[in-house]
């Protein structure tokens, strides 16, 4: 019985190594990328950071001074605020959005896949690509937007949309809603889609009203899926760059100066590399924060 069960125990520990080999095999390729194009770029800033540098022979050893250069100067902190009001009003435009088109997708209609692929589009569209055909659309001289509403008497002479701070923040933040509504709304469809319909049965026969059932069965049933989308879209539109750059370059003046666009000012037009990454290793914990927050928030609500 002793040497059945050593044979016993000797088979177990050799399926599990193989189990166990067979397991980190798989994950070794994607753990690689993410060390090459994650982790490496996160300590290499890191390192330029304590430099003042131009990457080639330049190589002054400051310490933390390109820290402190940020953290005291104004324009750090009014970038800063500039893409908080920036994010949070695309996010909101995108949970908006995406709530009312992910019900109505819900809904048995005919032709509602073509409706779907019809509303994925602007996601599919990119960046640089949807900023040139906006850009374009608000052009003060021949630009389409121009053309109508003077067609339509609305306005007398043409504006400049994008060269005006009024209209420049706006209209970037209704692009980026545009282009980024898509992906929140199918992930509340995707959540939308996995309750089970006996809830909402249930809901009826106990006299519950629309109002009731979504407040007391559909928040609570998709709630994971919108912290995730809640917090993955924010990360992602503070540091956004692309749209904003080509519609503006970050004006006129600062009224669209989000950080990512001081970050790659100061890199690529003033040089000024150390401090460059210096900020753009601060927005990468306020981005932390953010995200931690969002844990936290969530965490109370369950509690």
């Amino acid at each position: 019985m002793d040497i059945e069960k050593g044979e016993s125990m000797r088979l177990f520990k050799y399926r599990t190594t193989n189990v166990n080999r067979m397991g980190y095999s798989f994950i070794l390729p994607n753990l690689i990328v993410m060390l090459i194009l994650i982790t490496y770029p996160v300590f290499r800033g890191l390192y330029i950071s304590l430099f003042n540098t131009n990457l080639i022979n330049k190589w002054k050893f400051v310490g933390f001074n390109n820290y402190t250069d940020v953290l005291f100067n104004s324009e750090f902190y009014s970038s800063v605020w500039i893409t908080l009001k920036f994010t949070f009003f695309v996010v909101l435009g995108h949970f908006i959005i995406g709530f009312i088109l992910s019900h109505i997708l819900n809904k048995n209609i005919k032709g509602i896949t073509l409706f779907r692929a019809i509303l994925i589009m602007p996601w599919l569209i990119p960046e640089s690509v949807l900023a040139m055909v906006f850009k374009w659309l608000f052009n003060p001289v021949y630009g389409l937007v121009n053309h109508l509403l003077m067609k339509l008497s609305i306005i007398s002479e043409p504006l400049s949309w994008l060269g005006d701070g009024k209209y420049a923040f706006f209209i970037a933040v209704m692009v980026c809603i545009w282009k980024g509504f898509p992906m929140i709304m199918m992930m509340i469809l995707a959540g939308l889609q996995s309750i089970p319909k006996t809830l909402y049965e249930a809901g009826q026969i106990d006299g519950a009203s629309n109002w009731q059932k979504f407040i007391y069965i559909t928040i609570p049933s998709i709630k994971h899926i919108l912290a995730t989308a809640l917090i993955l879209d924010t990360v992602w539109w503070f540091k956004h760059y692309t749209i904003v750059w080509v519609l503006t370059q970050g004006g006129p003046g600062s009224a669209t100066s989000l950080i990512s666009i001081d970050i790659y000012k100061t890199n690529f037009e003033y040089f000024k590399f150390g401090k460059g990454s210096a900020t753009a290793i601060l927005v990468f914990f306020i981005c932390f924060a953010i995200g931690k927050i969002y844990e936290r928030v969530f965490k109370a609500n369950e509690d």
